[in-house]
C-alpha cells in the first residue's frame, strides 16, 4: 500500500464527456467575454486594416497566388472563403468567435487534465479579456488564425494519454496550416514530433504527424515555385534575417565576399532591427530593384554574420526578448505602440495608394479607415487591463511552465516548448514586436496551469490520509456512545 502511494502515477485524464461541476463559473466568464466582443463590434465602425499587411492579405485572397515577400497565403485562404460576403466586418466578426473558441479550447483541455474549474477558467482569462487579443481579432491580420490553429493542434495532441494515428495526422495538418499562415510556426511540427518520440509513441503515429504536416508544406512550396521560381514558403526570410544582423554586424570580422559586402552596415542607424527592412538609407535598399530580389544574397550574408559573431547575435536575441517582460510596455520600434489598451479616435488610410483602391473594388467597397463610435468607444477606452498582466506576469507564467516541463509533471512540456519557441523565434528571425509575443501567451498559460496542477499521486495520498483521519474520528465518536 505504501508503495502504491509513493510511486509516480501516470496522468489521469477526465472522462471524454466533461461533467457539469465547475462549469458554471466558466459559463459566466464566457458570457462576459462574448459581451466584451459585442462591445468591440459596436465600438468601431469597421475592421482595423493595416497598411500594408492587411491589403496584401486581401489582394492575395482575390487573386489567389502566393505573395512574393513575407506572407504565405494561409490567412488569405480564410479571407477567400468569406469573400462572397464582401465585408471585412464579417471577417472580424468570425475572428471574434474564433477568439472565444481559443478560450474554450484552453478550458476544456485543462479540465480534461483534471484541473478545477476556477483554475482552467483563470488560464483562459488572458485570451478572453486582454485588449491585445481582442484588437487582433478585430484586425485583418493573420495572428489570431495562428493562435487558434496552434491551440487546436495542442488540444488534439494532448486530448488522450496515447495519441491515435488519426489524431496525430489531424494535429500535423493543423500545424501545417499554422505554418502556412505564419512561417514562424513551421518548426512547431518538429517540436510536436520530438515530443511524441520522447513519450515513446509508436513510430507509425509519429510518421502520421510528420507526413500530414509536411505534405501541405511541400505542396505549397511547389505552388510558390510556379510563380516565383524558388521552392520556398515565402520570399522574405533572407531579408528579415539580414535586418536582424544589422544591429551587430561588423564586416571587418565577417569578411564577406564582394557581392555580399554591398549589404554591410553603411552608417544608417534605426531604433529596431525590423526598421532596416524599410529604411531608405539601409544598404539593401540602396541596391537597384526590389529589395526582395536580393533575398538569397541577404540570407547568405546573414548566415555568415551569425557564424562570425554568434555571441553578438545571442546578445541581441536575449535583450530584445526581455522587452516582453517589462512592467510598462517599451515602444519597439518607437513608431509602434503596444496593443495593451483599446484605441480611441479615428485612423485614415493612405488614399493615394493604388492597392487600396484595387482591394476596395475587388473585395469590399466599404473598406475605410477605422473610427471609434460613441458611447461605446469611450467605454472601451476606459476598460482597465493592466499591462503587467501580459508583461511581467507573462514572465512568471513562463517560469512556472519551465518548472513543470523539467519536473515530474511532464504534461507541461509540449505547451511550454511551443510557448518558448513562439516567443523567441520571431526575435531570432527578425525582431521583437509586442504583437509577435501574443501567440505564445495562450500555450504558456496552459503549460503553467499543467505545471501547478496536483499530480494524481498527490491527490491519492491526500485522499488516503483524509479517509484514515475520518476513520479514526468515527472510532473515537463510537467509544463515547453510551
Amino acid at each position: 500500500m505504501v508503495a502504491a502511494l509513493v510511486a509516480p502515477a501516470r496522468p489521469r485524464l477526465a472522462d471524454p464527456v466533461l461533467g457539469r461541476a465547475g462549469h458554471r463559473l466558466f459559463g459566466i466568464v464566457l458570457v462576459l467575454a462574448a459581451a466584451l466582443r459585442v462591445l468591440v463590434m459596436l465600438g468601431y465602425d469597421t475592421a482595423q486594416v493595416y497598411w500594408y499587411d492587411s491589403f496584401t492579405y486581401l489582394n492575395t485572397a482575390v487573386h489567389m497566388r502566393p505573395q512574393g515577400a513575407f506572407h504565405p497565403a494561409g490567412y488569405s485562404w480564410f479571407l477567400w472563403l468569406l469573400r462572397p460576403f464582401h465585408s471585412v466586418e464579417l471577417v472580424v466578426g468570425v475572428q471574434h468567435a474564433m477568439g472565444l473558441g481559443v478560450g474554450v479550447l484552453i478550458y476544456v483541455l485543462l479540465r480534461r487534465w483534471s484541473l478545477p474549474g476556477w483554475g482552467a477558467a483563470l488560464a483562459a482569462g488572458p485570451v478572453l479579456f486582454d485588449p491585445a487579443f481582442l484588437r487582433l481579432e478585430h484586425a485583418v491580420l493573420s495572428d489570431l488564425q495562428v493562435i487558434f490553429l496552434v491551440m487546436a493542434a495542442l488540444t488534439v495532441l494532448m486530448w488522450r494519454q496515447e495519441v491515435s494515428p488519426r489524431a496525430a495526422a489531424f494535429a500535423g495538418a493543423l500545424l501545417a496550416l499554422a505554418g502556412l499562415t505564419r512561417t514562424a510556426a513551421v518548426p512547431l511540427l518538429g517540436l510536436a514530433a520530438l515530443y511524441l518520440l520522447l513519450r515513446r509513441t509508436p513510430w507509425r503515429r509519429v510518421v502520421a504527424l510528420v507526413l500530414a504536416g509536411a505534405l501541405p508544406l511541400l505542396a505549397y512550396a511547389g505552388w510558390y515555385a510556379q510563380y516565383h521560381g524558388r521552392f520556398a514558403l515565402s520570399g522574405g526570410d533572407g531579408v528579415a534575417l539580414w535586418a536582424r544582423t544589422m544591429t551587430f554586424a561588423d564586416c571587418s570580422i565577417i569578411k564577406p565576399p564582394a557581392a555580399e559586402a554591398r549589404l554591410c552596415p553603411n552608417g544608417t542607424v534605426v531604433d529596431a532591427a525590423s526598421e532596416y527592412v524599410w529604411a531608405p538609407g539601409a544598404s539593401l535598399n540602396r541596391l537597384p530593384g526590389d529589395r526582395f530580389a536580393y533575398n538569397d544574397l541577404a540570407r547568405s550574408f546573414a548566415v555568415k554574420a551569425i557564424a562570425a559573431q554568434p555571441l553578438d547575435y545571442l546578445r541581441e536575441i536575449v535583450e530584445d526578448t526581455s522587452l516582453a517582460f517589462t512592467w510598462e510596455p517599451v515602444q519597439h520600434p518607437k513608431r509602434v505602440t503596444a496593443m495593451s489598451t483599446f484605441p480611441h479616435g479615428s485612423w485614415r488610410l493612405p488614399e493615394e495608394h493604388g492597392l487600396i483602391g484595387q482591394v476596395r473594388k475587388e473585395y469590399d467597397p466599404a473598406i475605410r479607415g477605422m473610427s471609434s463610435v460613441e458611447p461605446f468607444g469611450s467605454v472601451l477606452a476606459a476598460y482597465p487591463y493592466p499591462w503587467f498582466l501580459h508583461g511581467t506576469l507573462f514572465g512568471v507564467i513562463l517560469l512556472a511552465g519551465t518548472a513543470g516541463a523539467i519536473g515530474r509533471r511532464r504534461p507541461a512540456l509540449l505547451p511550454w516548448a511551443f510557448a518558448m519557441f513562439l516567443l523567441v523565434a520571431p526575435v531570432a528571425a527578425l525582431d521583437f514586436d509586442h504583437r509577435y509575443v501574443l501567440p505564445a501567451i495562450p500555450v504558456a498559460c496552459v503549460a503553467a496551469a499543467l505545471a501547478l496542477r496536483r499530480s494524481d499521486a498527490d491527490r491519492e495520498r491526500s485522499g488516503y490520509y483524509r479517509r484514515g483521519y475520518d476513520h479514526v474520528r468515527r472510532l473515537r465518536r463510537a467509544r463515547h456512545v453510551p
